[in-house]
């Protein structure tokens, strides 16, 4: 009794903290979720709101405005296009981290970015306009390399099973349209021997004898002595022996009598 008591306490721990591990599962991937999305909208208001600087603003307000959303959209693009690509080509992995290093650079040109556009003095920031664009044009230049390479690369594999499948479909078509290969060859069928005249010499082999139809039923059959058409001159038929049996006669037979006519 005891050691089913135990058995069912352990089952219960187990489901216990069984329920307890998904919940907490459950709990991580609902709040991972809910942060992506909150910060997917964050950036989504921060680049329409660049955008509206950048068109309506002028000077080094529009400009730093300009600067931003060119980076944020070329890094945007370079992560999305390396991480659709590392599902399909393992071998991007290497790329993706390089392009990790390459963010951290690029967060940090942002946020100074955003500092300067709080900042009061305009001389300075105009100061630092040229550097602030060549570290833009480095940073995106490097973020575009890895992007396109990466596009390259895919459209190169992809190019490659076109030309494959294109030869097998190619073969396949050929076999397909050789229609005369598929129809059967009937042998042709053999000659019929010629029948042997009467100018071929006694070792010619004779042809076999047809069986009589019905329709020459009415016609006499030959003698065995009797020779077949086509086999030159008649031989003379034997004369058979007189039957002993028919020149005996006996005191019970008549003669026959002619018959006189008045």
């Amino acid at each position: 009794m005891e050691a089913v008591i135990l058995i069912l306490t352990l089952l219960f721990a187990a489901f216990v903290v069984l329920g307890v591990y998904a919940g907490v599962k459950a709990v991580g991937a609902a709040k991972r979720g809910v942060d992506r999305t909150i910060s997917q909208a964050r950036r989504t208001v921060e680049d329409t709101t660049l955008r509206a600087k950048s068109l309506g603003q002028v000077g080094v307000a529009g400009e730093l405005a300009q600067l931003r959303l060119r980076l944020r959209t070329s890094m945007k693009a370079t992560q999305d296009a390396l991480r659709a690509g590392a599902a399909e080509d393992a071998s991007l992995r290497e790329s993706i981290g390089l392009f990790e290093r390459l963010s951290v650079h690029g967060r940090e040109l942002d946020e100074e970015l955003r500092r300067l556009e709080r900042e009061p003095d305009r001389g300075r920031t105009t100061e630092r306009l040229p550097q602030l664009r060549e570290r833009v044009e480095r940073i995106t230049h490097s973020a575009e390399s890895l992007r396109w390479a990466a596009r390259d690369r895919a459209r190169s594999f992809a190019e490659d099973d076109l030309e494959s499948l294109t030869a097998q479909i190619d073969v396949e078509a050929g076999a397909l349209r050789d229609w005369s290969r598929s129809e059967p060859v009937w042998p042709e069928p053999a000659a019929e021997p010629a029948r042997p005249t009467a100018a071929q010499g006694s070792w010619a082999p004779s042809a076999p004898a047809s069986r009589p139809s019905p329709a020459a039923g009415g016609r006499e059959e030959r003698e065995p002595g009797d020779a077949g058409p086509g086999t030159g001159a008649r031989e003379p038929r034997a004369i058979p022996p007189r039957d002993p049996r028919r020149s005996m006669r006996y005191s019970w037979d008549k003669t026959t009598r002619p018959e006189t006519t008045n």
